[in-house]
């Protein structure tokens, strides 16, 4: 028997993880032209991070892995959910981080104002806190905001999150090939 194994255009890992990573820039731009902040609204942030670290994962993984198996003649292995949840996260997430260097670039005023409130919500959360301390966890966020961190951590936390919900998905979702003798 003949494999079958053509992605249809929106069922294909790099599409989805085109659309992941469009969709997560859209978000951005959305918040930011309505002038909406997840840092002093934590519900818009919680919604915003709950559909783009849960939700919209989980959905494109197992979508492109149901594909995946449908067009292989009802047959998918473990390593090939792995595969391509990864690849759909990793890409949507070089997207979205390469974006943020470039609006970053084009708009350092926008960095100066997230540091300004997270430095207002650290005194808010935390009256407290020494002013060596405040002056550390703003040197740290100043140096997560780097593009030289952006890009890599990004990637390294979207593909984690990949890994993860592929590994759960591919248990639910996987059906080997029976083994012929």
């Amino acid at each position: 028997m003949e494999e079958n194994t053509t992605n249809t255009p929106t069922t294909s890992p790099v599409q989805l993880g085109v659309l992941f990573g469009i969709i997560m820039v859209l978000e951005f731009v959305v918040l930011y032209i309505m002038d909406i902040d997840p840092i002093s609204n934590p519900m818009i942030g919680t919604i915003m991070n709950t559909c783009n670290y849960f939700v919209f994962p989980v959905g494109l993984i197992y979508m492109v892995c149901n594909a995946y198996k449908k067009s292989n003649f009802g047959f998918i292995s473990f390593g090939e959910c792995l595969k391509k949840g990864v690849t759909v996260c990793l890409i949507g997430g070089l997207i979205y981080a390469l974006f943020s260097v470039v609006f970053n670039y084009f708009f350092p005023e926008f960095v100066e104002e997230i540091l300004r409130k997270t430095k207002a919500v650290m005194i808010q959360k935390s009256p407290d806190m020494t002013s060596e301390q405040l002056e550390m966890a703003m040197t740290w966020t100043k140096k997560f905001m780097s593009p030289m961190l952006i890009v890599p951590v990004t990637l390294l936390m979207f593909s984690f999150i990949g890994l993860i919900y592929s590994l759960i998905i591919g248990a639910i979702v996987k059906k080997d090939k029976p083994q012929s003798i």
